[in-house]
């Protein structure tokens, strides 16, 4: 269900109205393009980001391609200043969070103190920075540090170098839900400026391109270890053997409805309904709670499923977990019900920063009426009913809503509703 801090809020929401907030910024930094334009350009094209790692030797590990993003510059995107203090995945946040509001044509110092804020969400991007730590502890003699200080103090770096370099002291913060974080920070996003405040910077960027990262992912049983990047990461196919791990994600601009029209900002669309739910513990004999987070996700959102035009899925790549969206969908919308797509194919799974880019995706697909592909994937097994797009779609009878969908590890389930604009 959609989660709230109290109950007032609860009973806050229902008693007043609110016109859904609106999304005009849109900052991407993806292994198949750095920057909103180019990877929306590579994703319509069907180009992937998947290859061999590079970031470290991966020869010894059975897994081994990544999405990784190979042409970004810290000294482009980052002040000299800032480098000391940052690691990769920070760097790659202050990126979007840059081309972010310089898309949605934002001042910050323009706005009233405490108008403007950031709630991101990050998931695994502390391994790189945790190692960093441990290095200098074993070269140096470094003071110790613990896995959880050191991940607790970077997500709140990482957030915090945003909202300092951009003046931003409204509400902030940072969510941990793995994949799903990306939607679970727009939706707490979406909660701050129905409080009032008026501009949130908000999404996900991660990275764990490094050996200690990767081997909590390896750990995890997840990866693939299928060595041909078109044969790796396949989604709803009878031959799916597990997903790539990739790196970047996107940071949105979400805005008070009145605010941007006042300000006459361009709207990319409006973020409609969202909701979590949380599947129960395993060997509980419980069932997945995707269904549930989509059915909320629409209520909230005053929408039905024959509303829907278009959906983002989660794709996690493995034949279980691949059956149960499928169920999932074909409970909502029927058999093939509605178009299906996962452009995460050509960048891999991002952790915190694959449903923000998803989110960019679909309120792209919005505007220009576009559904980007499925790249790699034939027709879906037998036991996934999707309507699966594997190349660029462009319906006849035009897109007006979309739902994007995630799940992160160890149970968490968001969705999240968008709108096209006007």
């Amino acid at each position: 269900m959609t989660t709230y801090a109290t109950e007032a809020d609860r009973t806050a929401d229902r008693a007043t109205p609110h016109a859904a907030p609106v999304v005009t910024g849109i900052g991407v930094t993806a292994p198949n393009g750095l920057g909103t334009r180019a990877w929306w350009a590579a994703a319509l094209r069907g180009e992937s980001g998947i290859g061999p790692v590079t970031r470290f030797d991966a020869a010894r590990y059975p897994a081994r391609l990544a999405g990784e993003i190979r042409d970004f510059v810290p000294e482009e995107h980052v002040p000299s200043r800032l480098l000391p203090q940052t690691d990769h995945m920070t760097r790659l946040a202050l990126a979007a969070a840059d081309e972010a509001l310089a898309d949605a044509g934002v001042e910050p110092a323009e706005l009233p103190d405490y108008a403007a804020g950031v709630v991101t969400a990050a998931s695994a991007g502390g391994f790189e920075f945790g190692q960093r730590e441990l290095q200098a502890l074993w070269s140096q003699g470094g003071q110790y540090v613990s896995a959880y200080q050191s991940f607790a103090w970077f997500y709140a770096v990482n957030t915090g170098q945003i909202s300092i370099r951009h003046g931003l002291r409204g509400p902030s913060g940072v969510l941990v839900t793995e994949q799903a974080g990306g939607l679970d920070a727009v939706a707490q996003a979406r909660r701050q400026i129905r409080r009032g405040v008026r501009l949130l910077v908000t999404g996900g960027v991660d990275s764990a391109l490094c050996p200690w990262g990767w081997a909590a992912q390896l750990a995890g049983g997840e990866l693939t270890e299928a060595g041909d990047p078109a044969r790796a990461f396949l989604p709803f196919s009878a031959d799916a053997s597990g997903h790539v791990a990739g790196e970047g994600g996107a940071l949105l601009v979400l805005e008070d409805a009145d605010a941007a029209a006042a300000r006459g900002a361009r709207v990319y669309g409006t973020v409609a309904g969202c909701a979590a739910t949380f599947d129960p513990a395993p060997g509980s004999g419980g069932a997945p709670r995707l269904r549930d987070a989509a059915e909320l996700a629409l209520r909230d959102a005053g929408l039905s499923p024959a509303d829907v035009d278009v959906v983002f899925a989660d794709a996690a790549g493995r034949r279980t977990a691949d059956r149960a969206e499928a169920e999932a969908l074909a409970g909502l919308f029927g058999a093939g019900g509605v178009p299906v797509t996962a452009p995460k194919t050509m960048t891999g799974r991002l952790a915190a920063g694959g449903a923000a880019l998803d989110l960019a995706a679909a309120l792209l697909s919005l505007r220009d009426q576009v559904i980007p592909p499925t790249v790699h994937v034939g027709a879906p097994a037998a036991d996934c009913p999707v309507d699966l797009v594997t190349e660029v779609r462009r319906p006849a009878g035009g897109l007006r809503t979309a739902l994007v969908l995630a799940r992160g590890r160890g149970g968490f389930n968001s969705a999240a509703v968008v709108r096209a604009a006007g």
